[in-house]
């Protein structure tokens, strides 16, 4: 593989982790908030 082409793949990892750590911290304010509205 290219430099550039490991490159790409190693910030698109980073970009994962961060969309997905984003996702959790969404997912659970909307349980949060879910559970004081008493929607669960």
């Amino acid at each position: 593989m290219d430099a550039n082409l490991i490159s790409e793949m190693k910030a698109m990892a980073e970009e994962n982790r961060r969309l997905n750590r984003m996702y959790a911290d969404v997912s659970m304010q909307n349980d949060l908030l879910k559970e004081a509205l008493g929607k669960k």
